[in-house]
């Protein structure tokens, strides 16, 4: 349970090249394009609306920021990873190195439900505004063929639709899927660029008074007539106040859910050393600004009260600026946004579960490669996987489940810096975390705060989908590890 992959092995398997092993294909640019794509989408276009009307009314830019400094410890942990072992698998293999198999087995079974609920919640939502899209142009989809059973319906056929396509796109190829990505993520930050540009100009100052709308518990709080822990366990908690913004921070952290997707990416980089690094934080940086700049735009368009129970808050603001012939673009790019999403997430997704099977945790075919050195194994499980909750399951209500997953990992990441550079401290770090061990307690610190702050339901999901996990790691994986076979065969040799 306790066999760690050694990092000079890592890093030669990263060196290697030709059959059997990824592709070298994406730049600097290409990986901070994967950021983006991955970043900006559901949590932009739905999330502001919701965390502005019920948590902090035009604070949630604060709440942007917030949950933006959260990811960005976990995210100079993962830099100084993914520039150091630049290999498949993401937090998976990094826990490998540091933690041990068992943990590291854990962190892969999560990652592969945080992107497969991802890709299937994102595929839902792209299916709601295509047929919005439809009806915009006069076709009238049944709406039996837009619904699962659990929802009235029979089948989610355009949910269905994308993920296939886009498991398809691929297939084909990682530089192809790369060059579909950036044409979305070009489309989509265009577009928000003209909604901020465009709006800007229509603000009313009012809609940003009080900016921090007040809480009536907080009021109780200050004055001493209620306890702390009184107000924490009331409904006046999370919502508008100090508290509003916290609570905020916490449902727009799946706004921030993707750039991890990089690190997946790592094997595929042409220079990991130099592009991890920039794909990572410049991914982050590059949607924190953007937004930051939407939700003050948004929030001045329109009173926060008004997004309350919308399902298209954008449209709502939009409509302020009296450009309505652009609501067909703005849909449209909405499209574009929701797209690069579930291809980063089905992409991540497969390459964890092909590092798994590279180790013998998973059955070989999951790492056997195409003549394109695509996981096409992996593509194909997930396609049918992720189709079937997006075609059939009702998995709108499991975004919580995704952000539990997610913090999860990064709290993983955090503390392996800190063990690997107590334990190893020699090696060769092409980016290092700054403020070790500051930077990622602060990490830990965060991620912790934001999972308490989960419901129950989310921390009983997961539960159930660990224990599958461990049971396939104690039944399968831990008889198959080559970690393992490789320790055996050396003490073997010893004696």
């Amino acid at each position: 349970m306790f066999y760690k992959k050694s990092i000079p092995s890592l890093i030669k398997e990263a060196h290697e090249s030709g059959e059997g092993t990824l592709k070298r294909t994406l730049t600097s640019y290409h990986l901070v394009a994967l950021g983006v794509g991955a970043i900006i989408g559901a949590g932009l276009f739905s999330l502001t609306g919701i965390a502005a009307a019920d948590n902090a009314g035009p604070a949630v830019i604060l709440s942007f920021i917030i949950a933006a400094i959260g990811c960005g410890f976990a995210g100079l942990c993962y830099a100084e990873f993914a520039s150091m072992i630049p290999v498949a698998g993401s937090a998976y293999t990094y826990s490998y190195a540091t933690m041990g198999e068992f943990i590291a087995w854990i962190i892969g079974w999560d990652l592969v439900l945080e992107y497969a609920l991802a890709a299937a919640t994102v595929s839902v939502s792209w299916s709601q505004y295509f047929s919005q899209f439809l009806l915009e142009i006069g076709i009238d989809l049944p709406a039996n063929l837009l619904h699962g059973p659990w929802e009235g319906g029979v089948i989610n056929i355009p949910a269905i639709m994308i993920v296939c396509l886009l498991s398809l796109l691929l297939i084909r190829g990682t530089q192809e899927s790369s060059f579909v990505n950036n044409v979305l993520v070009i489309v989509k930050i265009a577009v928000v660029l003209i909604f901020i540009a465009l709006g800007w100009g229509f603000i009313n100052p009012a809609n940003h008074t009080p900016f921090i709308p007040p809480n009536a518990g907080e009021v109780a709080l200050k004055a001493g007539k209620i306890g702390f822990f009184d107000f924490f366990n009331s409904p006046d908690f999370g919502h508008f106040g100090i508290s509003g913004v916290l609570r905020g921070a916490g449902v727009v952290f799946f706004a921030f859910i993707g750039f991890d997707a990089v690190s997946t990416a790592a094997q595929e980089a042409k220079n990991p050393q130099k592009g991890m690094p920039i794909g990572i934080i410049g991914s982050l940086l590059v949607c924190t600004l953007l937004y930051v700049a939407f939700s003050y735009v948004m929030t001045g368009l329109e009173n926060y009260t008004a997004f309350e129970g919308d399902a298209k808050p954008v449209a709502t603001a939009f409509a302020k600026t009296g450009y309505t012939f652009l609501n067909l673009a703005m849909m449209i790019a909405i499209l574009a946004g929701y797209t690069s999403v579930i291809l980063v997430m089905l992409l991540g997704q497969s390459r964890v579960f092909y590092s798994m099977s590279k180790d013998g945790l998973l059955p070989k075919f999951f790492s056997d490669l195409s003549k394109n050195q695509t996981p096409w194994k992996s593509n194909i499980l997930f396609m049918v996987f992720v189709s079937i909750f997006a075609g059939f399951v009702p998995v709108s209500d499991l975004g919580h489940m995704v952000s539990i997953g997610t913090l999860f990992a990064f709290t993983l990441v955090c503390i392996g810096v800190i063990i690997l550079r107590k334990k190893q401290p020699g090696l060769d770090r092409p980016f290092k975390t700054p403020l070790v061990p500051l930077v990622p307690i602060l990490g830990i610190v965060i991620c912790v705060a934001l999972m308490a702050g989960l419901p129950i339901e989310s921390w009983e999901r997961l539960a159930i989908w660990m224990a599958i996990g461990v049971a396939i790691y104690f039944g399968y994986s831990r008889h198959h590890s080559l970690a393992k076979l490789k320790a055996e065969q050396g003490s073997a040799a010893a004696e």
